[in-house]
């Protein structure tokens, strides 16, 4: 009898697999926009740099005028001590957020809210910067980091500058050890063995010798031991344009 497969054993829950959430104690998010935000602004100074094992970027703690502390992303070059600004009216200077329709085109910015008041949704990995492109009646349209343009409604704000921590995947591992520790931060599967690897009673994939002999697609329908690979795939291998058929046809 076979052993249980690794995606079996990991939708059971256990705290092997699970996200270690006790971690994660900052919750990164704007304010609310309250009317103090929707008449003027509100300042705030940087207290601390943190570091967070959920987030990839540096976090900044935020001091605002009326005692409220809230965490944000940090953009790089910013410091403790510096200042910035939150609301409608205020200046756009580095870190400081205000609503899309209140920044200038051209600007770098992150952390850009899709709807007004969710906190911030799209770009929020390190090193990630978007650009305002233009204003028009439909909203404003933001050129995001994967070069896909995106139009937003001009009430949702965004944070001004780089996010921090931008050449961190450059930087090599040099040794498996330090791997090992950059996945147990986040409580990752790794390292992750391929199923043709393994052992017959490991994965319906395992036991082979030249890997080859059986297929990757299985039925919806299969039993949960056999469930890996192409699920229910209506093709598989290289796609073949119209031409080549029509001259596989005429053959």
């Amino acid at each position: 009898m076979g052993k249980r497969l690794i995606s079996q054993r990991r939708g059971r829950g256990s705290p092997r697999y699970i996200a270690p959430s006790h971690k994660y104690v900052y919750k990164v998010a704007y304010r609310s926009f309250d009317a103090k935000e929707k008449r003027s602004r509100i300042i705030g100074e940087v207290v601390e740099l943190l570091r967070h094992p959920l987030h990839s970027a540096i976090l900044m703690k935020v001091l605002f005028e009326n005692n409220e502390v809230r965490v944000y992303f940090a953009p790089e070059g910013i410091k403790i001590g510096d200042r910035i600004e939150e609301g409608i009216n205020a200046s756009p200077t580095l870190g400081s957020v205000l609503p899309l329709s209140s920044i200038p085109e051209g600007a770098p910015v992150f952390n850009i809210e899709l709807r007004p008041g969710d906190g911030g949704k799209l770009v929020r990995s390190s090193g990630g910067i978007a650009y305002i492109r233009s204003k028009d009646e439909d909203g404003v349209h933001v050129r995001l980091p994967s070069k896909r343009t995106v139009t937003i409604n001009p009430k949702c704000r965004a944070q001004l500058g780089c996010l921090s921590m931008g050449g961190r995947e450059e930087l090599p591992l040099m040794k498996a050890g330090v791997a090992y520790y950059k996945m147990r931060a986040r409580n990752k599967l790794w390292p992750k063995v391929r199923g043709v690897a393994m052992n017959a009673v490991d994965h319906p994939f395992g036991g082979k010798q030249h890997h080859s002999g059986r297929g990757t697609a299985v039925a919806r329908n299969a039993p949960a031991g056999q469930k890996v690979g192409h699920i229910a795939a209506r093709t598989t291998g290289r796609k073949t344009s119209l031409k080549q058929r029509l001259k596989e046809k005429k053959r």
